[in-house]
């Protein structure tokens, strides 16, 4: 008889038939599946104390059970974790990645921008989960749809970091007639600094002077955003 001891990896089939997952996805669909369940599927297998389930239960409670905090893991955090060697953080890190690809794809089939909330939908799958600030332009035509989305920096907003000369090169060349700025907050802060003020109000500014609106500028977080023109700061 087998012990816990023994170097046996614990494996989904030895699960019963109610709790193995691919079963589960097979009988009553992928919605009726939890996200460890979910994990457990593309691992395969768990280490020799632990099912694949219940050591992806162990990995999400190390993430607070929120996926947006485990999409930020690295090959290497995951492999922290026993049981999981670099094939499975492999794995783990390109599901992961085809998600965040399919909610981009969503918002890039939303032409035009009608609202703030629909700005928000397009740039929050760019910028709402990394852990630097990047600075962005959705540039728009008189039609409010958008003709480019225009990176413009990395790192802290600063009068040095947003070059507005570049900024308008581009939307000149590009026909815009109007543009929202966006930029992440990775603390997770939806509160305007001077800085974010300051870098706002040069840039709509110079764009009257050339007959280009700045419509918006959003501060974009995880799960929410800030909204100049809803606060009517703009």
């Amino acid at each position: 008889m087998k012990t816990a001891n023994q170097t046996t990896n614990l494996s989904i089939k030895s699960l019963s038939a109610d709790d193995r997952p691919r079963e589960k996805l097979l009988a009553k669909g992928k919605t009726s599946l939890s996200d460890a369940e979910l994990l457990a599927i593309i691992i395969g297998s768990g280490n020799r104390n632990e099912s694949a389930v219940v050591l992806c239960q162990r990995i999400l409670q190390s993430y607070q059970h929120k996926l947006q905090h485990l999409s930020k893991a690295s090959v290497e955090e995951f492999m922290q974790f026993k049981g999981i060697g670099e094939a499975k953080a492999i794995s783990l890190i390109a599901a992961i990645e085809l998600g965040r690809r399919r909610r981009l794809e969503d918002a890039l089939e939303l032409e035009k921008i009608t609202s703030s909330q629909d700005a928000f939908e397009v740039m929050q799958p760019i910028i709402g989960e990394l852990n630097y600030e990047e600075f962005w332009v959705l540039m728009l035509n008189n039609s409010n749809k958008i003709i480019h989305k225009y990176h413009l920096s990395k790192g802290g907003i600063t009068g040095t970091m947003v070059d507005t000369r570049l900024l308008f090169k581009k939307a000149i060349a590009q026909n815009t007639t109007s543009i929202i700025l966006a930029h992440n907050h990775p603390s997770g802060t939806l509160k305007p600094s001077q800085s974010d003020k300051s870098i706002t109000d040069k840039i709509k500014q110079a764009g009257k002077i050339l007959d280009i609106k700045l419509l918006d500028h959003l501060i974009i977080t995880e799960k929410s955003y800030f909204s100049f023109a809803d606060e009517a700061l703009i």
